[in-house]
Formats: structure tokens, sequence, C-alpha cells
């Protein structure tokens, strides 16, 4: 008889990956549950994360400042300087295609790594670190594939929910920053959910103030994870 039961598993303190000074932790769900797959949309609904095939949501001693957001599509309006980026962009063309390694991938995602996480551990990449942080068998990952004629400048690894499209990773080339394809890409992502008739894109973690997290607070409205249920995040 199969057991409903899944285990969570919490992680030995490790470094910080956004404060210097701290240390981290994350509660992770049974990486090898059979049911992993089924629980996964609810997790994400719940502020979970997914990273390759572990599905995890912060729980450092001490501090909460990692927040679980989305956007609610529906009443999602582009600002101007969105509406900027997506001029600016408009001469790109969208593919959705299936979660895969190619040499043409990896080598924009080092590139990118070597651009954006030089020294951090994470500019030295190999290929089956590609896969293994950011698709998984049984993950409903596709990729975005964005391409300025045939050349590729950007991907947008995005899993596709039941509830809405979680952005997973997006990694783009680095001589194309002035692009904002950031921006661009969690605006086409927006553009797909609205299209399929699902109610949100979640981003992940924000983290207020923070520079690497802090624009994500520019899509509004926003919605965070208070004490366990979703509200909107007001205005500064």
């Amino acid at each position: 008889m199969r057991s409903d039961v899944v285990r969570l598993f919490q992680t030995l303190p490790h470094g910080c990956g956004y404060f210097a000074e701290r240390t981290a932790q994350n509660l992770v769900i049974d990486p090898s549950a059979p049911q992993l797959p089924q629980l996964y949309d609810a997790a994400v609904q719940r502020g979970f994360r997914r990273a390759g095939g572990h599905v995890y949501h912060p729980q450092c001693l001490g501090c909460r400042a990692c927040v679980a957001c989305r956007v609610p599509v529906a009443q999602f309006e582009c600002d101007r300087a969105q509406r900027r980026c997506l001029a600016r962009n408009g001469d790109l063309s969208l593919r959705i295609v299936p979660a895969g390694y190619s040499e043409e991938y990896f080598a924009l995602y080092q590139r990118y790594l070597k651009s954006r996480h030089r020294d951090g551990g994470m500019d030295d990449a190999q290929s089956d670190d590609f896969s293994r942080f950011l698709y998984t068998t049984w993950s409903p990952t596709r990729f975005l594939e964005f391409r300025s004629g045939e050349r590729l400048v950007a991907i947008a690894v995005t899993d596709f929910c039941e509830n809405g499209l979680s952005a997973v990773y997006t990694f783009f080339d680095p001589d194309e920053s002035t692009r904002g394809l950031g921006t661009f890409a969690i605006l086409s992502q927006i553009a797909i959910a609205r299209e399929r008739g699902l109610p949100h894109v979640y981003l992940g973690f924000w983290i207020e103030g923070h520079p690497k997290m802090d624009y994500k607070k520019r899509f509004r409205p926003l919605e965070i994870i208070d004490n366990g249920a979703w509200r909107l995040l007001e205005p500064a």
C-alpha cells in the first residue's frame, strides 16, 4: 500500500547566497517521493521553489528575508519602463521548446555565468550542472527561446504548472544587457500565462531592498506570502 505521507528534510546550514554574513537552510520535500510530480503544483502555490529535482523553501534560523511572490496575471499592467522594454525587444522571436541540453544552450549559459557570477562558485559550470540545475525528468519544464534572427540571445527556463507559470531561471547574452532581457522574459511569461488562461506567474523569492531581488516589486500588482496566505504587496 502506498503511503500518502511525504517526508520533509531540513538541510544543514550553508552560506547564504544573498547575505555574505549569514547562513541559510532549506526545507526540502523528499526528492525520492514517488508522488513529487503530483505534489509540485500545490507546493508552488504554497511558496516552494524548484532547483533541479529539489523542491524547497528557505527555513533559516532567525531570518525570513526570502518571501515567495507571484504576479496575478489578470490584474497586471505594464508600466512605462516595461512598455519601453517590450518595444526594445520587438525584433526578437520567441519559441517554446522542450527542456533539454544542447551545445548552443550550454555555451550561452556559460557566458552568462562568467559575466554575472564571476568567482561566485557558479562560473565554472560543467555540462551536467546545466541539466541538474535547470530541469529534471519529472518537471513540467519548457525553455522559452529568444532569438535575434538565428542567433540565440536568451533562455527563460519555465515550469508550466496547472495554476500558472513558475519562472525558474533566465540566462542571456551578456553583450545584450541593454535590452533588459530579464524583464522581457518575465513580461513574455505573463503574456503566455494570460493567453493560456493561467492565473499566476511565480517569480520565486523576493528580498526587500536587495539589489539582486528587489526588482521583482516592479511587476505590479505583486502578491507575497504572509503567514501562509497570499496578499498584495502594498506600494512603498
